[in-house]
């Protein structure tokens, strides 16, 4: 008998639950959306050049990176370091960044890969190159350094290496057969090279070695600048083909706009610049012929 109650029971529970699937199963499905589906947000990558290691370069460059993805609505700005400057070439000539802050040799190859240069950094009088010896190094003259060890940060640093470079090749001095070069991957490393005693000598550009002066007095009381080069162009501001204008416009405004607030004041003053300033491909020719004479005088560069 209490078996049959509960059948009985079981029977009537089924043909509710089966009513009230039916009925459900008439309704329209409507999906509920957030605001933020709606609205979604896409992520651009910004490319810097390894002015620094990658860690001082997150330092220095990450909050005008949030800055940018916190002013331009449904935009999101990631910065992207690179351990060296072969890996970063990589990235950009296969079209890695969306916007990026090449040297100026490789914001003039970047043209080739699809880029455009829309900025740049302004102050090119800080952009030369310095050759770094120790004081107690008995470098006196371009040609002391025959037969020695010279650190460079990468063969495609344009500052720091190719503007040296021609340098050391227009005092006498062959560059590829008089001095053992040595690439050592960042501008810090270069210096610290010749702070070592592994190099006598060591090239870089003006604001790393600033920055890393202040942080390390004594490398000051070691070494000094012995050679300066002639300025060139500073480094250029690129943006790929098939981002909108809309959007090169936003971030370029923004940019230019830093040296006009204290909270940009602040961010440019560590990376020892005064301000970003407008730029485009015809900007650079000057570069292009510079590389035209370095490639003919010094070394093959591509």
């Amino acid at each position: 008998m209490a078996k049959s109650i509960y059948f009985i029971l079981f029977l009537i529970w089924s043909l509710f639950i089966g009513i009230s699937c039916n009925n459900n199963a008439t309704e329209e499905y409507r999906p509920t959306f957030s605001e933020k589906e709606f609205n979604k947000t896409k992520e651009y990558i910004f490319g810097v050049h390894p002015l620094h290691n990658p860690k001082r370069l997150q330092e220095i460059f990450g909050p005008i990176i949030d800055y940018l993805t916190d002013e331009i609505p449904n935009a999101s700005f990631r910065l992207e370091a690179s351990r060296n400057y072969a890996a970063y070439d990589k990235k950009l000539y296969e079209g890695k960044f969306h916007f990026a802050l090449p040297n100026p040799y490789q914001t003039v190859n970047s043209l080739k890969f699809g880029y455009r240069v829309f900025g740049k950094m302004g102050d090119d009088e800080n952009f030369c190159g310095i050759i770094i010896v120790r004081k107690d190094g008995n470098i006196r003259e371009v040609k002391d350094l025959k037969g020695k060890a010279v650190s460079f940060p990468a063969p495609t640093a344009l500052a720091a290496t190719m503007m040296p470079q021609y340098y050391m090749q227009s005092y006498g001095l062959n560059v590829m057969k008089d001095i053992e070069i040595k690439y050592v991957g960042s501008q810090e490393s270069s210096i610290m090279n010749v702070y070592l005693g592994n190099t006598v000598a060591g090239s870089s550009w003006p604001p790393p070695w600033r920055a890393l002066i202040k942080e390390r007095p004594e490398l000051a009381e070691a070494l000094e600048i012995k050679w300066t080069t002639e300025p060139l162009l500073n480094n250029g501001l690129v943006v790929r083909a098939d981002i909108p204008d809309e959007l090169v416009k936003q971030v370029a405004d923004i940019l230019f706009s830093l040296h006009k607030h204290e909270k940009g004041k602040r961010w440019l003053k560590r990376m020892e610049l005064s301000k970003f300033e407008q730029a485009d491909n015809q900007t650079y020719e000057i570069v292009h012929e510079f590389l035209k004479k370095f490639n003919s005088e010094v070394r093959k560069i591509d």
